[in-house]
């Protein structure tokens, strides 16, 4: 077996081991518990580190460098044509608003403890009315 990747974090490790393994690539992780105990250790022992088997290591070089950037900007693209319009005056220039924040924070302030009367929703810009 063979280092492909080394990472600093576990997450990132296992996100790639899964991406490998969805592809039929067996691999093996090292050093995941001991950087989990002692985090500080990540950088001397060089990470936690990756293994393939050394007939697939380009497979998964190429699996691993793959870039999926395309794939985030459909769901940003579907989330903007799902926007709603104003329920008073029709508008689309909606944008996102926590209604009740600053008397939240100030209740907060003056009980030292929180009490969560806000609300998330839009605002519209034309007509300043807010709807969740």
């Amino acid at each position: 077996m063979i280092v492909v990747a080394r990472f600093s974090y576990a997450y990132e490790a296992q996100i790639a081991k899964t991406s490998l393994e969805t592809a039929g690539i067996h691999s093996f992780i090292a050093d995941e518990n001991t950087i989990n105990m002692q985090w500080l250790y990540s950088n001397a022992m060089g990470g936690i580190r990756l293994f393939v088997e050394q007939e697939n290591y380009e497979l998964a070089l190429a699996i691993l460098n793959t870039d999926f950037s395309d794939s985030i900007k459909i769901e940003d693209e579907i989330s903007d044509s799902s926007k709603t319009h104003c329920y008073r005056c029709g508008s689309s220039q909606l944008h996102p608003y926590t209604k009740g924040k600053k008397s939240a924070f100030f209740v907060f302030i003056l009980l030292g403890f929180p009490l969560f009367f806000y609300k998330h929703g839009f605002r519209c810009e034309c007509c300043h009315h807010f709807q969740q």
